[in-house]
């Protein structure tokens, strides 16, 4: 009789466990409840702005200091081409609970930045 020793293929699977294991948490997803809508536009995503209920700020999934918010927003737009032809946008994504104001000194920074601001907001179920 012949056998086939599975040893190998056993570390093999094991190793691959792990791998997706640690890297599956390296991902963070913020679940955050936005404001209702019944627009069914899409608008480029270039720069991720997220506000929470909380008072943290997350600038493409990094979390930043509200005080340096500014200061990175500025970081990501010197990393990007901002043309007329491909005019730059930031995707403010306020959770409910957030108040205005917050959303809207987001709003002055992009305006100083010289790029568009919208709202990420849930379309909802119809």
């Amino acid at each position: 009789m012949s056998e086939v020793n599975m040893s190998s293929m056993t570390d093999i699977i094991f190793f691959l466990l792990i791998f997706f294991m640690l890297t599956s948490t390296l991902v963070k997803f913020h679940y955050m409840e936005l404001p209702k809508s019944g627009s069914r536009a899409k608008a480029p995503k270039k720069i991720a702005v997220e506000l929470t209920k909380d008072g943290k700020a997350f600038v493409e999934g990094t979390e930043v200091p509200v005080a340096q918010l500014e200061s990175k927003m500025r970081e990501e737009v010197s990393k990007s081409d901002n043309t007329p032809e491909h005019p730059l946008t930031v995707t403010i994504a306020a959770e409910v609970g957030v108040p205005f104001k917050k959303v809207s000194e987001v709003m002055v920074m992009a305006n100083k930045l010289k790029i568009k601001a919208i709202l990420a907001t849930d379309p909802g179920s119809d």
